[in-house]
């Protein structure tokens, strides 16, 4: 079991509010650090299941350089396929739109991509999670757009607010992986640092 006692200083790179929640779910103290302007580009022919863990690892290389001795620090990024499209948040409710009528009634793949370094150590790893929607009316996305504003969400969407409760029918894989963190395979990989 991990405890406050646990060797690293832990930082989180993420601003967002789910991912604070979810880490602070696991009882350990960290801090948050995020650095301006990192690159989150990918090579076009890189298979869409491994396009998270590769931005997440690029995220963690550009801390290198400023890490102490023993800072351990969590970078993720978070993306949606459906088929061989891969959507990332989108820009604005037009962009919103298009990617909830295109999970609409489908099943679609939740991949976020994990890296945990040190100045020793690097572990990345991704974790990929089926859900399935129903299909959603134009009056459902519309007023899920006007209301929630999904826009730093990938795939336009945060399964733990109103269009989660009223459009997912299953689910297969990690929840919390869909709101943006694989909190119980980051617990395990933290347990074996």
């Amino acid at each position: 079991m991990i405890d406050e006692r646990y060797r690293y200083h832990i930082i989180l790179a993420s601003n967002s509010p789910r991912r604070k929640e979810l880490l602070s779910g696991l009882g350990l103290p960290f801090d948050v650090s995020v650095l301006p302007g990192i690159d989150e580009s990918y090579p076009p022919t890189l298979p869409a299941l491994d396009i998270a863990e590769y931005i997440a690892v690029k995220k963690a290389e550009a801390y290198r350089t400023s890490m102490s001795a023993n800072d351990l620090i969590i970078t993720a990024d978070t993306v949606v396929i459906v088929g061989d499209k891969v959507l990332g948040k989108p820009h604005d409710a037009a962009e919103a739109r298009s990617m909830l009528k295109c999970i609409s009634g489908r099943t679609h793949q939740v991949a976020t991509g994990v890296c945990l370094t040190t100045k020793e150590r690097q572990k990345a790893f991704s974790v990929v999670t089926d859900v399935t929607f129903k299909p959603l009316c134009d009056d459902e996305i519309d007023y899920y757009i006007s209301k929630y504003r999904p826009f730093d969400k990938a795939g336009a969407y945060g399964i733990q607010e109103w269009i989660g409760y009223i459009g997912v029918t299953s689910l297969n894989g990690s929840y919390f992986n869909v709101m943006g963190l694989p909190v119980q395979r980051i617990y395990t990989e933290l347990s074996a640092f």
